[in-house]
């Protein structure tokens, strides 16, 4: 469709109030490729045709999840209009959707990790930060929307805390390791006046001044990546998040203690984690135990 849709319009101006600005634009993406694909407005579509049209998107090979979210964005849009009396029922509401196939998070080992701190090292304004921006993703295990969204007090540097902003608006005080702290410190007092010409509130500051995004995070992580020998495709914030909560429980922290500290609503996320740490244990296990790593038994020389 060339022309706007004001009923889409009108919906996702009330979305932008409770979502994010990420949040709204993939609605407005997954309900604009519906309208193409019927050619018509969304809010006319049929039960038949919403099933033709997840049929095409599998035919097309969409990822499940691709598939869920437009689902998801769909049903809530028709929510929307039951709420207000233009329809009388969803007819998303029965559409079944693809299975999800359930992936266990990556993380770096606590040595990859070391290494990727020790290549954040240096005295000029940017690697000061650098420093201070991995560790702290590393250290609270922040998402990397969080940590660029900090501000000057967010890090009380002496109490070694960190108050964080998280999905929803939610606050959350995660504690901070005294490496992490004195990176913050240290980037506080010798790194940030240098790129503080704009007088910002931000924590993170980029090499104009202005606040550094979260492109410019991943651009950061894939440079220190590759100075520690890393593949550096595979190094990301989130990645650092993950490694955070795995060393975690692997060095016997409590789950709900962890989940506190990721800011998770569903403990069944934060779950997922110990998966990764029950296998990485089978992994040392297998490699690591005399008996584990015989092939075949001895034969008894009495039998």
């Amino acid at each position: 469709m060339t022309q706007p849709d004001p009923d889409v319009q009108r919906y996702l101006l009330t979305l932008q109030a409770r979502r994010s600005p990420r949040t709204v634009d993939a609605y407005r993406r997954d309900l604009a490729a519906l309208a193409n694909f019927r050619g018509g407005p969304v809010a006319d579509a049929t039960v038949e045709e919403l099933e033709r049209w997840l049929a095409s998107m599998r035919a097309n090979g969409l990822a499940a999840s691709t598939i869920a979210r437009r689902v998801s964005a769909v049903r809530s849009y028709f929510c929307h209009l039951v709420l207000i009396g233009t329809r009388a029922e969803n007819p998303a509401a029965s559409l079944q959707l693809p299975r999800r196939a359930r992936t266990l998070p990556r993380a770096l080992s606590p040595v990859e990790t070391e290494r990727l701190i020790d290549a954040a090292t240096g005295t000029g304004p940017r690697s000061l930060r650098d420093h201070a921006l991995v560790e702290l993703l590393y250290g609270a295990g922040l998402r990397v929307s969080e940590a660029v969204g900090l501000e000057k007090g967010s890090v009380a540097v002496e109490e070694r805390v960190v108050r964080v902003l998280g999905k929803g608006g939610k606050e959350r005080l995660v504690p901070l390791g005294r490496p992490a702290a004195e990176a913050v410190r240290r980037y506080l007092a010798l790194g940030r006046p240098h790129l503080d010409r704009r007088y910002r509130p931000e924590l993170f500051l980029n090499a104009r001044g202005g606040p550094l995004t979260r492109a410019g995070a991943f651009l950061i992580l894939r440079k220190l990546a590759e100075r520690a020998g890393l593949e550096p495709t595979r190094v990301h914030p989130h990645l650092l998040r993950h490694s955070f909560a795995t060393h975690l429980l692997e060095g016997g922290a409590d789950l709900r203690s962890v989940q506190e500290m990721l800011g998770h609503a569903d403990l069944g996320t934060t779950e997922r984690y110990t998966h990764v740490s029950d296998r990485r244990r089978r992994e040392v296990y297998f490699e690591a135990h005399p008996h584990a790593r015989r092939k075949s038994p001895h034969p008894d020389a009495s039998a």
